[in-house]
């Protein structure tokens, strides 16, 4: 497992939205030229993390106690594993993500822990992360699991193999399990975001900024919990939080399904 310093990381270049530190100075170049591009973004990395943490706090009301977060990102406070042993200490969480740079973080921060498995692997295999000897001995697939796909999936590509390996993520789990996506898309600013998108090639990992109805098919065979596929913020928002000032030029949307 390498890492290369010369060359910028999604990964990475999130880490630095967040306020993070493990980043090259190569990925705080494209994230500069990204702010000049879309000067919120710093603000959408952090109402993203909110929304995995009111993600996880609604999985635990509903009594699920196992997570899989696909594409989980270089770990910084407040991760999956943080939100859910609020909740109960006995909280078990998989991490995954194909990025060597995320996987190593993630595997010193944990150490140990026995409640967490690292896995490094690409969303497309399916069958590698669910049969995965650690993972299974993690996760009781007869039980509910939350799925996280938390600004994830808009960078995979449109495919036939995507949606084979989500139906895949969703034939393995039980019913009560929930699936929780946040995915960016261009809104009133299409130019710039798809200047934003050109960007990102360099990272070689493509920015696919589906729209409503493409966001809405990753749901298959998932029933939406309310309200639906909302902007960030507006997915069951905390007391106090503010409104979405404009709506139509926010660049990122999120819902949360539960197979029945």
């Amino acid at each position: 497992m390498s890492v290369d310093p010369n060359r910028p990381s999604a990964a990475r270049i999130y880490d630095h939205f967040l306020g993070g530190t493990h980043n090259f100075a190569v990925d705080r170049e494209v994230a500069e030229r990204a702010f000049v591009l879309v000067p919120d973004l710093p603000q959408v990395a952090r109402d993203n993390r909110a929304f995995l943490h009111r993600a996880v706090r609604l999985a635990a009301a509903r009594g699920v106690r196992q997570f899989i977060d696909i594409g989980s990102g270089i770990p910084t406070e407040g991760n999956v594993h943080e939100a859910a042993r609020a909740a109960d200490p006995e909280a078990r969480v998989v991490y995954v993500d194909v990025d060597p740079t995320a996987v190593i973080h993630a595997r010193q921060i944990l150490g140990d822990d026995p409640r967490t498995v690292v896995l490094q692997a690409d969303l497309h295999q399916a069958d590698r992360v669910l049969g995965d000897p650690a993972v299974r001995a993690l996760v009781d697939f007869d039980q509910p699991v939350c799925l996280l796909l938390v600004a994830m999936l808009h960078f995979i590509p449109e495919s036939p193999e995507l949606h084979a390996a989500l139906r895949r993520y969703r034939d393995a789990v039980a019913p009560g399990s929930l699936f929780a996506v946040s995915h960016g898309t261009a809104g009133s600013r299409t130019d710039r975001l798809e200047q934003l998108a050109e960007l990102y090639i360099r990272t070689g990992t493509p920015l696919v900024l589906r729209d409503r109805a493409a966001i809405l098919g990753l749901f298959d065979g998932w029933e939406l919990l309310e309200p639906g596929l909302v902007q960030l913020p507006a997915w069951r928002p905390d007391p106090g939080d503010p409104p979405v000032e404009d709506p139509d030029a926010y660049a990122a949307l999120a819902a949360v399904g539960v197979r029945t």
